[in-house]
């Protein structure tokens, strides 16, 4: 896993004749449906954007990064607009479903939850959920190096032109973080750089 880490860095430039194989996204679609969450709620969603006429619209909407039009696939993390108690209920739901957990086991920690997010201001839950979204970002990476897939993850793009690009204010969701993935270019110089990284005794506190 430590080889995987130091081989992967944030592609700058993509082989746009190289395409990620269907079943390596369907891994990566299952790792971010396994990513952790607060509360377990999964206030997440994944928008796949493998169409070029597509990355070349989104392209327009991030400072001329490159890599959102030469990359293989555009992974797209996005938040839940509402998580209110139809959400939260339909969570646990699912919860019941699946574990076949009884009520009295369950009810107190949903209700205690509905009622904390109903006190909650739209903006703090909009901050909660990208904190979630940084989450699936952190996995995603480490699972794409294991795989070596290359990746580079972006905030610098324009949300609401993304939202509109990918008519998600239907969905009910809005773009959080973006990450390019595909297959680093021969003449990508960065790929050689070496990692600088602040040593461990300066990073790591032990007790």
């Amino acid at each position: 896993m430590i080889d995987a880490l130091e081989w992967r860095y944030a592609t700058k430039k993509f082989d746009e004749s190289k395409t990620i194989d269907s079943d390596k996204i369907e891994l990566l679609k299952k790792a971010f449906n396994l990513t952790p969450t607060s509360y377990g709620l999964q206030p997440l969603r994944l928008v796949i954007v493998k169409n070029q006429e597509l990355k070349n619209k989104l392209f327009e909407h991030s400072y001329n990064q490159i890599q959102v039009k030469t990359a293989s696939h555009v992974l797209v993390i996005c938040i839940e607009n509402t998580v209110d108690e139809k959400f939260i209920r339909a969570i646990f739901e699912l919860q019941k479903e699946i574990r076949n957990a009884k009520d009295e086991i369950i009810n107190p920690f949903r209700d205690f939850l509905i009622k904390d997010f109903g006190k909650r201001s739209n903006q703090n839950i909009e901050e909660w959920g990208k904190n979630q979204a940084y989450l699936a970002l952190g996995n995603l990476l480490t699972v794409c190096a294991a795989e070596k897939i290359d990746s580079c993850p972006m905030e610098g793009f324009v949300g609401e032109a993304y939202d509109d690009v990918l008519n998600l204010k239907e969905k009910g969701i809005s773009t959080s973080i973006v990450l390019p993935v595909g297959y680093r270019a021969k003449d990508d110089k960065f790929a050689d750089f070496k990692k600088v990284r602040r040593p461990l005794e300066e990073t790591i506190i032990e007790y």
